[in-house]
């Protein structure tokens, strides 16, 4: 009898030994966008890769010493406090990461027939008209993202400017083309040249992506 308990045990430390770590989030492979991406040269991705890298590992730290300080009951402190703090600098980083990474690969253009395509006529007037605010966006000195947004409450698309990682999302809105404006995106490959390294994404978006993600919020 002894001998079933302690192999259920067993079975039930591997179980909640997988789940912890099925539950740490692991880096996604984007190695299929190199040598398919004009403009954007391998070595460029390479290093954004890692520096992506960075930060799920980050989220995955914070994560647990936050848990730790928490179950010691620390909740006042103020290392609790800034690592909480810090946490959503890390984890947003991941994810518009992924969602950069995601919308890269070029497939079609986007069809004039497309829902999203009306969509971005009826809010600003034409495609061209979108674009060219889209890259106005871009261009605003400083480091962050350009996103282009579907709010909740309407349905309407914004093309927005995020300081950094976690600062001027549309709350409940949903991303549907993610462009990293930080220097590591473009520097090593485009210099100051950042409106070229903004054509060079134009021409390399997964339309596909973009327009499923659209599609999706609906």
């Amino acid at each position: 009898m002894e001998k079933y308990r302690f192999k259920l045990l067993m079975l039930l430390f591997i179980c909640i030994s997988n789940f912890i770590i099925t539950a740490d989030f692991q880096p996604k492979n984007y190695s299929y966008l190199l040598g398919k991406t004009p403009g954007l040269d391998k070595s460029l991705l390479q290093m954004h890769f890692t520096l992506y890298e960075g930060y799920v590992k980050n989220t995955n730290a914070l994560s647990l010493e936050i848990e730790k300080l928490e179950s010691q009951g620390k909740t006042r402190s103020i290392e609790y406090g800034a690592l909480k703090r810090r946490f959503g600098w890390e984890y947003d980083g991941m994810v518009l990461h992924e969602l950069y990474f995601s919308n890269l690969g070029y497939t079609t253009r986007l069809s004039s027939r497309d829902r999203l395509y009306t969509e971005i006529v009826r809010d600003f007037g034409s495609f061209d008209a979108w674009l060219s605010d889209f890259k106005a966006t871009g261009m605003i000195r400083g480091i962050g993202w350009v996103i282009l947004y579907r709010d909740p409450i309407q349905g309407r698309l914004y093309n927005v400017w995020i300081n950094e990682h976690q600062s001027n999302h549309l709350a409940g809105g949903t991303p549907l083309l993610v462009m990293d404006v930080w220097e590591h995106a473009y520097l090593t490959e485009f210099g100051l040249n950042r409106l070229g390294y903004i054509d060079a994404f134009i021409n390399n978006v997964n339309w596909d992506v973009v327009s499923s993600r659209y599609a999706k919020s609906r």
